[in-house]
């Protein structure tokens, strides 16, 4: 079983590169005496209640492309603290990732506080893509209302039957934009987490939300 070890301390301070060596001797060996197979071992220097970390970014694409599937971390707060520990574990466990810890010697043990946090996460989640897909269907309801006819406005339907238009979050597109990113660098970090598309795919829906805010400011004027 191909598994992934990520050490990380936060600061640049002697003791904690030393503490950064220190944890990824203890997780190599860790990974040999349980039989895995170690496809990348990174180290990162980055606080824990940070969730931009590039370490962070490269083992959720590894995951999301199958080349490993148990993450091994000295313990949970390695992989971060506060919200940034728990949206992480959300994500890596929609992804069905193992997460084994040397503190536990093998599957991390949620506390009951943060299970209880990612189960509420988790619904929340749910009710509110049963929202937006509602609000999708009383709009294309209301247009149709008013005879907007949506077979007349798909342009090579013959070339695209069957395809379903995938969902990402824009907004986080927009933020990644302000931030400078191109739009391979935003499509391989939502590819991370969790959302298979392509860079021409994120252009193409990026140029779309900024016509629509273009004309809402019309509408305004």
């Amino acid at each position: 079983m191909n598994a992934i070890i990520y050490c990380r301390v936060s600061t640049e301070k002697e003791t904690q590169t030393s503490s950064l060596s220190r944890q990824a001797e203890e997780l190599t060996r860790f990974a040999e005496n349980k039989g895995y197979h170690v496809v990348k071992l990174i180290k990162e220097k980055q606080s824990g209640y940070e969730i931009e970390r590039e370490g962070v970014f490269e083992l959720l694409e590894l995951f999301q492309e199958k080349k490993a599937d148990v993450l091994l971390i000295q313990d949970e707060t390695r992989i971060g603290r506060g919200n940034a520990k728990i949206a992480l574990l959300h994500q890596l466990g929609k992804m069905n990732i193992n997460i084994l810890t040397i503190t536990h010697n093998g599957k991390l043990e949620l506390s009951e506080g943060d299970s209880m946090v990612l189960q509420i996460v988790s619904i929340v989640e749910e009710y509110q893509r049963k929202l937006h897909n509602a609000k999708i269907k009383r709009g294309m309801q209301k247009a149709v209302n008013n005879g907007f006819n949506p077979a007349k406005n798909l342009s090579n339907q013959h070339l695209a039957q069957g395809r379903e238009r995938k969902s990402f979050p824009i907004e986080e597109v927009v933020r990644l934009r302000k931030n400078n990113l191109t739009f391979a660098e935003i499509a391989s970090i939502l590819r991370g987490m969790g959302y298979d598309v392509s860079k021409a795919t994120v252009h193409r829906r990026y140029q779309e939300h900024e016509l629509l805010e273009k004309n809402k400011m019309s509408d305004l004027q």
